[in-house]
């Protein structure tokens, strides 16, 4: 993997600045590649053995998916909306997984590590890249159990919806009032239709 500092530097080009998000994301992504033992993840073969699941979308998921290679479109990047800066990091060959999450502890550590830096944005991305790990993140090993239908590859499963006719894939069609339904169907759209 490459070092801290080039690949802070290629996160913050990707995602369009540098924030401590994106510090935070950086150190989560080589720290949960590091327990789950992989060094190259986001090159051959290893970009195959590797999910990661994010629980928030703000700048750190951004980082996370840059230094480790992860997409939504490879199906290796799986989105849990739980408003958590956290992740989790799946070796899908050996099955080993961390959870890393961000200790709120460390905002109020920041004058320790960054002192005299009045701003406190510049502070925190200062006080984030020097702050050990330990104070930085909570570590917990878990067990995902990965479903096949969400597993990186070619679409496996497919349903057509008995309502509107449209293509479902990967397990995601519903079963209501005795009907394959897509979610939309169901009742559960994030759209309403508009009368233009």
């Amino acid at each position: 993997m490459e070092d801290f500092e080039t690949l802070l530097k290629g996160s913050a080009q990707a995602h369009g600045h540098l924030c401590a998000g994106q510090v935070i994301g950086v150190r989560m992504a080589m720290l949960g590649c590091n327990l789950i033992g992989l060094d190259e993840p986001s090159k051959m073969p290893q970009i195959k053995s590797l999910v990661v699941y994010v629980e928030i979308d703000r700048c750190a998921t951004d980082a996370i998916a840059f230094v480790t290679g992860v997409k939504l479109g490879r199906r290796s990047l799986k989105y849990v909306d739980n408003g958590i800066m956290a992740a989790t990091f799946v070796n899908l060959d050996t099955g080993r997984a961390f959870r890393v999450r961000s200790r709120e502890t460390s905002r109020d550590a920041v004058d320790k590590y960054a002192p005299g830096i009045e701003d406190k944005r510049k502070q925190q991305l200062e006080a984030y890249k020097k702050m050990p790990l330990d104070a930085l993140f909570e570590i917990q090993a878990v067990v995902v159990d990965v479903p096949f239908s969400d597993m990186p590859g070619p679409t496996q499963f497919k349903a057509v919806c008995e309502v509107c006719g449209v293509t479902v894939r990967d397990k995601r069609e519903v079963f209501k009032a005795g009907k394959i339904q897509c979610r939309n169907c169901a009742g559960g759209a994030y759209f309403s239709l508009s009368s233009l």
